[in-house]
């Protein structure tokens, strides 16, 4: 046998299974790109559900801060600030500053 005959027994010998793996990568190469495709989509969409989630929260937030009033100064009634400090003690505070 020649070197041609074994380089063309060779090629003939090794062509299908060439092919059969040319298509094999070629379906693992488009299913990659499907699976890819599908996770970019789900990512993108958790993305889009964390951001409304967050708008919502800071608009509930918003409309928390913005229905809080701020509280009233108390009218001076004549009345001063005592606190006990124990037993039948207590301590006056501010009495002094009273016009």
């Amino acid at each position: 046998m020649s070197a041609d005959e074994r380089i063309t027994m060779s090629t003939v010998a090794a062509s299908p299974l060439r092919n059969l793996a040319w298509i094999a990568g070629a379906l693992a190469t488009s299913a990659a790109v499907v699976i890819g495709a599908v996770l970019a989509v789900v990512f993108a969409a958790t993305v889009v559900v964390v951001g409304f989630i967050g708008s919502a929260l800071f608009g509930v937030a918003a409309f928390a801060l913005r229905g809080r009033k701020p509280g009233k100064p108390q009218a001076d009634d004549g009345l001063i600030e005592a606190r006990n400090v124990g037993g039948h003690s207590w301590v006056a505070y501010g009495w002094n500053e009273r016009p």
